[in-house]
């Protein structure tokens, strides 16, 4: 049996984050994004996983008594799911992920750990201590994930290749949102209308077409909007800003939809076409108002 390290769940971030709709990827500055405990490097000295044993339960110490039966050349067992892990001190801390004991506790907002190393980082939220800075552009963490993650942004690097079509992806989390494309696979359904998603914040974005909640307000008319995409484009009015360009005739838009529609004025493309005479329509509004005048023929 395989010698295995011990992961620890306490490493895992939330994953609630912010996409931009046209290149989810270059927002990494904006999320909040963990790396699977399974990419995260965990030291199993003696002070990493130091053991609380006042705080052992009766349940855990027979526990641990069975473990003990169990150990071999290879390492120590658990006898809950025959995990095998080198180190006794892994063992006893391996057990918690069973027992859900977290012993190690915050003293300011109580949140607890089962390991006594993922509390100081944890304190580090009330601090706001950022020891690990980026050496391109000064920005601070308060874990070293984090910063090698960021660095990537600098350094170009993307360790992590979808094999079905070959792009390569900066965090993993990116690579498994990614793989939902190839899979179809939509784990977030809605309670309301049953609509699924692939991503849990679109749906949370969805689901203030229900509460009608807009939380993100312009500061120059006080009009708000249900998602920070739509900010981000209605504060174009205010700006003039026009990002899009036809390269034919140099004319721009405030929006990319704008622009596509322009583009089939130069292309000829009609995509929208009646179903009663064939005319094509490069927008639906067109092929809407066309559809009218069938109406009134009829009248």
């Amino acid at each position: 049996m395989a010698v295995i390290k011990v992961e620890s769940e306490d490493l895992k971030i939330e994953d609630t984050f912010t996409v931009k709709q046209e290149d989810p990827e270059e927002q990494t500055e904006l999320m909040v994004l963990k790396e699977e405990t399974q990419d995260l490097n965990v030291k199993e000295d003696k002070d990493q996983f130091e053991i609380n044993q006042d705080s052992v339960t009766d349940e855990q110490t027979t526990m641990t008594k069975k473990t003990r039966k169990t150990r071999s050349n290879d390492g120590y067992t658990c006898s809950q799911c025959g995990k095998s892990v080198a180190i006794k001190h892994n063992l006893i801390t391996h057990i918690r992920i069973h027992t859900g004991e977290k012993p190690f506790s915050c003293d300011q907002c109580g949140k607890s750990f089962s390991q006594k190393s993922k509390l100081p980082v944890h304190m580090r939220v009330h601090t706001k201590e950022r020891p690990y800075t980026c050496i391109y552009c000064g920005k601070s963490y308060c874990q070293k994930q984090y910063l090698k993650v960021h660095t990537r942004i600098h350094t170009g690097d993307k360790p992590y290749t979808c094999t079905e079509c070959g792009k390569s992806f900066r965090q993993k989390q990116y690579l498994k949102v990614h793989r939902r494309s190839h899979t179809g696979e939509k784990p977030f359904s809605c309670c309301e209308c049953g609509k699924r998603f692939h991503l849990n914040q679109y749906l949370k974005a969805h689901m203030r077409i229900h509460t009608g909640e807009r939380p993100f307000s312009c500061d120059q008319c006080e009009k708000s909007f249900s998602h920070k995409s739509k900010l981000d484009v209605h504060m174009r009015v205010h700006t003039g800003l026009k990002p899009f360009s036809c390269t034919e005739c140099g004319k721009s838009f405030c929006q990319k939809q704008y622009f596509k529609v322009h583009m089939r004025i130069h292309t000829g493309e009609k995509p929208f076409h009646c179903q009663q005479c064939g005319k094509g329509f490069i927008q639906l509004q067109s092929l809407k108002s066309h559809i009218s005048v069938h109406a009134r023929e009829k009248q």
